[in-house]
């Protein structure tokens, strides 16, 4: 049976899209880095260059973009859109509001570009007519609607990825694999269940050496090691909501509050407490 592999992601590490320009863009367009922030543009027509930098100071790197295109930026990356002046590029573009910021699974799991040329993705045209029609129009609603539909837009791009079969190592190479997707569902899912590699392998329908061997290849890292920054996510997800600590630990999967606060400290350098602080929580 197929297993739903993009719910539990979005349910507990949500996406919220905000669609800031629509129309013509000239010259030179700034977009900066900001943390937990992510953007999503789509280039109608005409053609434009972008300019990455990977630090200030650091030479830039040029891509040209000559067709109609999607352009998906998981992570905080800044980039200049160049255009010829002869000629200006219709655009449509969002901003992406990653909760949890840098430990969203999916800012974490993805390329700091996934650009699509639209011809390449036919599934995408319908939801692309109704955004570029609101774009197009103001009408009652225009900012609510068009802002779901780049959510929506987000969501069908993933199933397209998902059904790639040259993805890179990482979390949708193995949430597209038929076998692998099963155990990574499973303990997305069931985060507090008592996961083992036995119980997981069984889910997957792969002896336990395959299972592993696969899933360290696939994925990256050890089924052990994907759960416990499953869990540790949820974990700072949850207090920075303001849950207390021994409940968030036991949601977790964790059997105190100070077995997840030594989790805690070992993966992310600091204690719960402190890394609160930090944040000004």
């Amino acid at each position: 049976m197929p297993v739903d592999r993009l719910t539990s992601l979005f349910d507990r590490f949500r996406v919220s899209a905000q669609m800031f320009h629509a129309g013509p863009l000239c010259g030179r367009t700034h977009f900066s880095a900001d943390p937990g922030l992510g953007y999503l543009h789509v280039l109608r027509e005409g053609s434009m260059e972008i300019e990455h930098r990977q630090s200030p100071g650091s030479p830039p790197q040029r891509l040209s973009v000559a067709e109609p295109a999607l352009l998906f930026y998981p992570q905080p990356w800044n980039h200049d859109f160049i255009y010829p002046p002869e000629q200006g590029s219709q655009l449509v573009c969002a901003t992406l509001r990653f909760e949890g910021g840098a430990m969203h699974p999916l800012a974490r799991a993805l390329p700091p570009l996934v650009l699509v040329p639209l011809s390449q993705a036919p599934s995408l045209a319908s939801t692309l007519d109704l955004l570029f029609a609101e774009a197009d129009h103001t009408r009652c609603g225009r900012p609510l609607l068009a802002n779901r539909l780049f959510e929506v837009l987000l969501i069908q791009l993933l199933r397209w990825l998902l059904d790639r079969e040259d993805l890179p190592e990482g979390l949708l190479a193995g949430l597209a694999d038929p076998q692998l997707s099963k155990a990574l569902v499973a303990m997305h899912d069931e985060p507090a269940h008592p996961w083992d590699l036995p119980a997981l392998a069984d889910k997957a329908g792969m002896s336990r050496s395959a299972f592993a061997a696969a899933f360290k290849r696939v994925v990256g890292d050890t089924p052990a090691e994907h759960l416990a920054q499953w869990r540790l996510a949820l974990a700072q997800q949850r207090l920075a909501g303001g849950e207390a600590i021994k409940h968030v630990a036991a949601k977790v999967g964790y059997g105190s509050a100070s077995a997840l606060s030594r989790a805690f400290a070992a993966r992310v350098g600091s204690s719960p407490r402190a890394w609160l602080q930090a944040r000004g929580d």
